[in-house]
């Protein structure tokens, strides 16, 4: 029997329509009960792309057991984070305050007028790792309800003032004083100092691409012609295009890379990412005029209008190929949200290949084996016994097999696909809108 969220619009929430937990969406209905039954709230936020969300929700939400725990000691509420980034921001800060780390899926527990006491990110099903399960955490919480409320509210009240005053030190330094050269100076020292100067970027594993980093150092360079500027620049582009956090197949890129050298991807494609990185790639085109960046950026906006793109008039689910041109008649186009990471249950099944898929695809050995070669196909693979495609071969061969890249693309185009999230986000639209603008006039 479908809870209540069957009743909304969002494809995350509605994900979660048939769980056997009793839940709601945000809002005064579940706040008022958690208010009249003096129960805590376990507020679940996640988006329909996450693939860790998708794991919790089979080996927990959808447990007869833990859904019987949850009704009987709490008030459970489910929220898509990109359909209330508000609330996602605001939560995400207390977990972070409260664990010294944050993510998705988010768990918190709260006092029923929603002040955060308690939270994690993903919880198992059963101990490991050094985790209590899902269902030792909320009995762990419900007990505590029950035996020492005071001393989780005087808690709840220690981390609502951290957020408010985490908060309040943003908004003085944001509204203190004039931006001056010294700060851009400042800036740029900082990303030197951080870089990854053998695989590019910032940080270690995992390795979120950085396009407004990017942006930064480029129009440091264009001001100040420091050449280091350009070069942290083109080395991070260079290694995120060429690593499996690209899709080499398809176009578009994953979110971020599990590893530090841009190699395995969290297999979901998120628009805003994508509309960010085809205009970085563009600019560095400009900027450096290597062909490389330029076809990646039209690699990108290929996969967008293709995949990722509504066209109005009754053509939901028409196939856009690259480089053809949208239909006159269209009543009205916009961007769908994200792709999922999984597809029949497995992350990256859709997207990942063995050794012998790809020659029965090529047939032709010379170019099976200068398919495998280009872009490091082996036997053994590079992720959990299969290859994530990643371009280890110079420009001129990667121009150079382009029909045997339609062929491989053909073959993938007959599995089964990944989900997509189909709610159309403004600000999201925005960014995507303006890296079509840009790309158009360059």
């Amino acid at each position: 029997m479908a809870n209540r969220l069957a009743f909304e619009t969002s494809p995350y929430l509605l994900q979660h329509a048939d769980n056997p937990v009793d839940w709601y969406p945000w809002g005064d209905e579940a706040l008022a009960k958690a208010q009249a039954e003096e129960k805590p709230i376990f507020l679940s936020i996640g988006y329909s792309a996450c693939h860790w969300c998708h794991v919790m929700a089979h080996e927990s939400f959808e447990d007869e057991t833990i859904a019987a725990i949850l009704a009987e000691h709490f008030v459970s509420i489910k929220v898509d984070r990109e359909e209330r980034p508000d609330l996602d921001s605001v939560y995400m800060s207390a977990v972070q305050a409260l664990t010294g780390r944050g993510g998705w899926p988010m768990s918190v527990f709260l006092s029923p007028d929603g002040v955060p006491f308690h939270g994690g990110t993903y919880y198992p099903p059963k101990p490991r790792y050094g985790m209590l399960s899902f269902s030792q955490v909320l009995l762990a919480i419900a007990d505590a309800w029950a035996s020492r409320r005071e001393e989780l509210l005087t808690g709840a009240a220690k981390v609502l003032a951290a957020v408010r005053g985490a908060q309040l030190t943003l908004s003085a330094g944001l509204a203190s004083g004039e931006l001056e050269p010294r700060t851009i100076d400042t800036a740029y020292r900082r990303l030197g100092g951080t870089f990854d100067r053998s695989r590019g970027g910032w940080g270690g594993a995992p390795k979120f691409p950085q396009p407004m980093a990017i942006e930064f150092l480029m129009r440091y360079h264009r001001t100040t012609g420091d050449a280091r500027a350009l070069a942290m620049v083109t080395q991070t582009l260079e290694a995120m295009a060429r690593g499996g956090i690209y899709d080499q197949i398809g176009g578009g890129f994953h979110r971020y890379s599990v590893d530090d050298h841009w190699l395995v991807p969290h297999f979901e494609k998120m628009l805003y990412d994508n509309a960010q990185l085809a205009r970085v790639y563009l600019h560095a085109w400009q900027v450096t005029d290597n062909e490389f960046f330029r076809t990646i950026t039209e690699e990108i906006l290929d996969y967008v209008v293709r995949e990722m793109t509504y066209i109005g008039a009754g053509a939901n689910d028409q196939q856009m190929l690259p480089g053809q041109h949208l239909p006159n008649n269209a009543a009205g186009i916009a961007f769908y949200s994200t792709q999922d990471a999984d597809s029949e249950g497995e992350e990256g099944k859709f997207f990942v290949w063995t050794a012998d898929e790809i020659r029965d695809v090529l047939g032709n050995d010379a170019e099976a084996e200068a398919f495998t070669s280009a872009y490091g196909v082996t036997r053994h693979g590079n992720f959990e016994g299969k290859n994530i495609p990643e371009f280890v071969g110079d420009m001129d061969r990667r121009v150079a097999l382009a029909g045997v890249r339609q062929k491989q693309f053909e073959a993938r185009e007959t599995r089964i696909r990944p989900g997509r999230d189909e709610k159309v986000l403004t600000s999201w639209n925005g960014l995507m809108l303006a890296a079509f603008a840009e790309a158009a006039r360059v």
